[in-house]
């Protein structure tokens, strides 16, 4: 089922119009920016993500919306942006991405008492990390060798690391279900690596 974009006649999916609007942030806004990014594709998965962050003494709201279709992945970011004290700004940005191009999806899970773990349930804490090549971060440090008095420079030793986005999802801040549709969205993307084509 597809509903129209409030304003606009567009037709997003109704369970990606429900979870923008639940965000709460400028779903008008973000509905949109998101729709004309998708345009006429199909959504095999999205997920939905909404944080807050506190600068100095400003408090700054951000949401990240994440879709699948057959063939691309498409990134909408919508922040908050004051331009001055006495009016309120956002800006917003969309980023469409091959499916192809994907380079990989990360999943860390952080989980409480694991000794008593039961496979199929969620863990605390879900950090999704995408990559796609866009952004590459090097990570310098000294290199050391085997000899603890040596005072020889041994030059330099890094790693290249590619994480395009990161987000990271707590069910004590956002709830069971939001790790739920972020494991089931990485699960759509993994399995389009490689392929090029969502499933």
């Amino acid at each position: 089922m597809r509903s129209a974009t409030p304003g606009t006649g567009r037709t997003l999916p109704d369970d990606l119009t429900e979870a923008i609007t639940r965000a709460g942030y400028y779903p008008s806004l973000v509905c949109d920016v998101v729709e004309s990014a998708v345009a006429d594709d199909e959504v095999v998965a999205h997920l939905v993500h909404q944080e807050t962050t506190f600068d100095h003494e400003t408090v700054r709201r951000h949401v990240t919306v994440l879709v699948v279709t057959p063939l691309r992945l498409v990134i909408a970011h919508a922040d908050d942006h004051a331009e001055s004290e006495d009016k309120l700004m956002a800006t917003a940005t969309t980023e469409t991405v091959p499916l192809a191009a994907v380079r990989g999806v990360m999943l860390t899970h952080v989980v409480a008492q694991p000794d008593s773990f039961s496979p199929g349930t969620h863990g605390r804490d879900l950090t999704l990390t995408l990559g796609w090549g866009a952004v590459s971060r090097l990570d310098m440090i000294p290199a050391q060798c085997g000899d603890p008095d040596c005072t020889a420079d041994h030059g330099f030793e890094g790693t290249i690391a590619s994480d395009d986005i990161s987000l990271r999802i707590s069910s004590a801040a956002d709830g069971e279900d939001a790790v739920g549709r972020a494991m089931h969205f990485a699960r759509v993307l993994s399995a389009s690596i490689g392929t090029g084509t969502a499933r």
